[in-house]
C-alpha cells in the first residue's frame, strides 16, 4: 500500500484494507521478491545508563525509540505525486524481552505486553530508516536497584519474507555519572578579556570509568587561543548566529567513583571587543560512551600543537558546584547602539514618493540573541494625508482585535545583529491629502536595556515638512530632503549590511535578512502584531507599542542545547 509522506496517517489504513484482501500484491514496489528475503534491521540505543541521584529525564518520556530500517529497492518512492510505497507487505512480529531486567530496573513496554515480554504486530516496510516504528520503551530505577546492576533487553522479529536482524540494549545502574564545575564570570570582566576557566568534574555515580572526553564550544563572540596536543579543534558556521569554535580533549586513565578532577590549568577564554552576552559551553563524558563517539564524529577536527592538557585529581575541600552542564553567558557588561534615521519628501496631493527608515547597530557589542534567535520588533507610523502603496518587505499592518491598521506597521529585524549592521526599510508612500510637517515616527516604543544612546532610538518620516528633521532628537541627524525621499545618515546601509542594505528594492526589509547573516524571515512575516514575549539578551522583556496594545514580538522558539552540546 502506498503511503504519502509524512507515512504514519495512512499505514493503519492501508493495514485495513491489505486485512481485507482489497490491495494488489503484485503492485509495483510494494513487495520484496519472494525468493530473496528482506534484511531488515532492528534500530535502537545499544546501552541506557541509569542514574540513581535523579529522575533519568522526563518520567513520562521513554529513552529508548525501537525502529527499523530496511535497503531501498528503486521502486519505493516518493513519486512525483508524493507516495511512498513499502518494499514489502505481509504480517510480521516484534517481541521486546525485557525479562533481562528483573530485579536491575522497572520497564514499560509499548504493544501487547506479558510481563516483561511485548509482541508487536506490523504489516509495511518502508525502505531507509523508520524510527518507532516498533514503539518506545521506559526504564527506570527501583528499590532493589544498585549501582552496577546490568541488564539487558532483547528485540527480535519474524516474518516471512523477511530475514530481521536483532537489538541487544544494555541497561546499566549506576554507573560512571559525571557533574561539571559551574563557572562564573570574575568581577570587572569587560569585552576584550580573557576567561581563565577552571574546568573539571565529579564522578558521582557508583562505577569508575576508564578515560573521558571533555568537549567545550563558544560562540562568535569568543575564541580559544591554547592548542593542547590530546584536543582538537573545529571552527565553522554559515551565520553569525551558527558560527562557533568546538574543542574535544581526550584523558586517558580511571577516574573513582566519589572523585573530583580539574584540569592542570586553566582554559583560556578570549572575548573579542565586540563580545555580549556570548555563550561558553562545556561538559565531560565517558570515553566509551555514545554521546563521546557522537562528539567525535559530528565535525571534521584538527588536531592540537602544543603540550597536552591533564587533569588531577582535587583534594581537600572544594567549595564549587557540580551539574549536569556547564554554561556560562559573558562578558555581561557591555552595550549596543541601537539606531534609526528617517527621511522626508515633499509631494502634491496623489503623488507617490519613497521614504526609507533606516537602522543600524552603532555597537560596540553585537545584539546576539542567541538563546531566543528571536527577531526584534519595530513600528512605523505612517504621516497623516498619506497611504502605503508599497510597505517594506518583513513590514506589516499592525493587526490588534482582528482589524489591520492602515497608519502603524510592524517590522522585524531578525537576529543576531551584528556590530556594524545597517539595514534600510523603503516604503512608498501616496499622498492622498498635503499635510504640512506630516511627521510618523519609527521606533522600537521603548529602550533596551543594554543600548548605550537612547537619543536615537526614534526618528520620523516627514512629508512636506519645513526643514526635513527626521531625527528623534538626538544624533539620529536629519534626513534628506527631495521629491523622492532619501535616506538619511545613521549608519552604513551599503553593501556591508548584507541584504539589508545597499538593494533599496525592497530587499532590505525582508523581515530582517539583512545584516552580516541574519535568520530566515519566511516565518517573520506573518507575524502581524499578536501578543509574545521578546527575549533580550537572555532575559525577559515585554514591550508594549506606543499607541497600541499589541506586544513588540513573538516567542517563536527557544535554543535547543543539543546542538551548542555537539
Amino acid at each position: 500500500m502506498p503511503r504519502h509522506t509524512p507515512p504514519r496517517p495512512l499505514l493503519r489504513a492501508a493495514s485495513a484494507l491489505a486485512a481485507a484482501g482489497l490491495l494488489a500484491v503484485g503492485v509495483t514496489g510494494t513487495a520484496h521478491a519472494a525468493d530473496e528475503p528482506l534484511p531488515v534491521t532492528i534500530t535502537g540505543p545499544d546501552r541506557v545508563d541509569l542514574s540513581l541521584h535523579s529522575d533519568n529525564g522526563d518520567p513520562t518520556e521513554p529513552q529508548i525509540e525501537l525502529g527499523l530500517t530496511a535497503p531501498d529497492d528503486g521502486t519505493s518512492g516518493p513519486d512525483e505525486d508524493g507516495i511512498t510505497y513499502p518494499v514489502h507487505q505481509g504480517a510480521f512480529q516484534v517481541t521486546i524481552d525485557a525479562s533481562g531486567l528483573a530485579g536491575v530496573a522497572d520497564v514499560e513496554l509499548p504493544c501487547a505486553a506479558e510481563g516483561l515480554v511485548a509482541v508487536c504486530d506490523g504489516h509495511e516496510v518502508y525502505a531507509g530508516d523508520d524510527p518507532g516504528a516498533v514503539g518506545r520503551v521506559r526504564v527506570d530505577v527501583n528499590d532493589d536497584s544498585a549501582a552496577g546492576d546490568l541488564g539487558t533487553i532483547e528485540v527480535t522479529g519474524e516474518g516471512e519474507g523477511l530475514a530481521f536482524t536483532g537489538r541487544t540494549i544494555e541497561v546499566l545502574v549506576g554507573g560512571a555519572e559525571l557533574r561539571m564545575r559551574q563557572l562564573t564570570q570574575p568581577d570587572g570582566f569587560a569585552p576584550g578579556d580573557t576567561l581563565r576557566a577552571p574546568l573539571g568534574f565529579r564522578n558521582v555515580g557508583g562505577l569508575d570509568t576508564d578515560g573521558v572526553v571533555l568537549s567545550f564550544h563558544g560562540s562568535r563572540g569568543l575564541s580559544f587561543p591554547g592548542s593542547y596536543g590530546n584536543c582538537a579543534y573545529a571552527h565553522g558556521g554559515d551565520t553569525p548566529a551558527t558560527e562557533q569554535t568546538h574543542v574535544l580533549c581526550s584523558f586517558e586513565g580511571t577516574y573513582a567513583a566519589g572523585a573530583t578532577y580539574e584540569v592542570s590549568e586553566p582554559v583560556a577564554v578570549r572575548t573579542a571587543d565586540f563580545a555580549f552576552l556570548d555563550l561558553f559551553g562545556y561538559r565531560f563524558t565517558a570515553m566509551s560512551s555514545a554521546e563521546a563517539r557522537d562528539l567525535r564524529a559530528a565535525r571534521d577536527y584538527e588536531p592540537g600543537t602544543g603540550a597536552p592538557l591533564e587533569l588531577t585529581r582535587v583534594t581537600g575541600g572544594d567549595s564549587a558546584v557540580y551539574e549536569s552542564w556547564a554554561e556560562l553567558d559573558f562578558p555581561t557588561d557591555s552595550s549596543y547602539d541601537l539606531a534609526f534615521t528617517g527621511d522626508a519628501a515633499r509631494g502634491g496631493a496623489g503623488e507617490t514618493v519613497r521614504l526609507e527608515a533606516g537602522f543600524a547597530n552603532h555597537g560596540p557589542a553585537w545584539f546576539g540573541a542567541l538563546r531566543s534567535g528571536e527577531p526584534l520588533a519595530f513600528h512605523v507610523e505612517i504621516p497623516e494625508g498619506a497611504s502605503v502603496v508599497r510597505a517594506a518587505e518583513g513590514c506589516n499592518p499592525l493587526t490588534q482585535s482582528g482589524e489591520s491598521s492602515d497608519s502603524l506597521y510592524l517590522c522585524w529585524l531578525s537576529t543576531p545583529i551584528v556590530e556594524d549592521d545597517a539595514r534600510t526599510f523603503p516604503f512608498e508612500l501616496r499622498i492622498d491629502e498635503v499635510v504640512e510637517n506630516a511627521r510618523g515616527k519609527i521606533s522600537l516604543g521603548y529602550v533596551p536595556p543594554h543600548d548605550g544612546d537612547d537619543t536615537n532610538d526614534e526618528a520620523y518620516f516627514v512629508l512636506n515638512g519645513a526643514g526635513g528633521d527626521t531625527s528623534g532628537g538626538g544624533s539620529g541627524g536629519p534626513g534628506t530632503g527631495g521629491s523622492s525621499g532619501g535616506s538619511s545618515g545613521g549608519g552604513d546601509t551599503g553593501g556591508s549590511a548584507g541584504t539589508g542594505g545597499g538593494d533599496t528594492d525592497g530587499a532590505a526589509g525582508d523581515g530582517g535578512t539583512g545584516g552580516q547573516g541574519g535568520a530566515d524571515a519566511e516565518g517573520d512575516l506573518a507575524l502581524t502584531g499578536s501578543g509574545g514575549v521578546f527575549v533580550l539578551g537572555g532575559g525577559a522583556l515585554v514591550a508594549l507599542l506606543a499607541g497600541g496594545a499589541a506586544f513588540l514580538a513573538v516567542r517563536r522558539r527557544t535554543a535547543a542545547r543539543t546542538d551548542a552540546a555537539a
